[in-house]
């Protein structure tokens, strides 16, 4: 992802969220992120969106998607759908680190370091849980948002069991936004990685 493809994504997501989410501590949040890599970092190790800026263009996809397939003016509220789709995946802002690995290069048969994006989570506190625990320092969340993100991974979360079924069945954004990460993730940004492409 170029620099200026990272600038327009960082943009649009500043814009989505201002024009449509006016709660309180909004702009705290907002500030806390710009502080972190929320807008240059990877979404992935080595899967969707594994470069730079990876992270926020993800979050811009869900939305869109969630938006396309989900929303409905009538019934839906344009603001949680906005906070879960754009946030969902805050747990990964300074989760990854560059780092560099040997590799051999098949036409040389040399071995090259090559850069890749390692793991090195700070605050192993879970996936969902953990980004509805960092939107909630600085911004309270509503039962059905604060559902939809804990429970975005679906099957994927280790320790989804009985509760997954509850809060699907009680919250249809959740089975939305986990729906629109899905589609993001496996179908939109299939060969979005620039980086441990070996």
């Amino acid at each position: 992802m170029t620099p200026i493809e990272i600038q327009n994504n960082k943009e649009e997501f500043l814009n989505l969220f201002r024009e449509n989410v006016k709660r309180e501590g909004r702009e705290e949040l907002l500030k806390w992120m710009e502080k972190t890599d929320f807008f240059t970092a990877p979404a992935s190790s080595k899967f969707h969106n594994a470069c730079e800026g990876g992270l926020c263009a993800h979050s811009l996809s869900v939305y869109h998607t969630l938006m396309e397939k989900h929303y409905n003016e009538e019934t839906d509220d344009i603001e949680s759908f906005t906070i879960a789709s754009l946030l969902h995946d805050l747990c990964k802002a300074e989760f990854y680190k560059v780092s560099t690995r040997n590799v051999k290069n098949e036409d040389t048969g040399k071995w090259e370091k090559v850069p890749y994006f390692a793991i090195e989570d700070k605050f192993p506190y879970g996936h969902g849980e953990k980004s509805v625990f960092l939107i909630e320092r600085k911004m309270r969340l509503k039962l059905e948002e604060a559902m939809a993100i804990r429970w975005h991974m679906g099957g994927f979360d280790d320790s989804a069991g009985y509760s997954i079924s509850l809060a699907y069945e009680k919250y249809p954004l959740a089975v939305k936004l986990h729906l629109s990460d899905l589609e993001s993730t496996y179908l939109r940004e299939q060969g979005t990685s620039d980086v441990n492409r070996k």
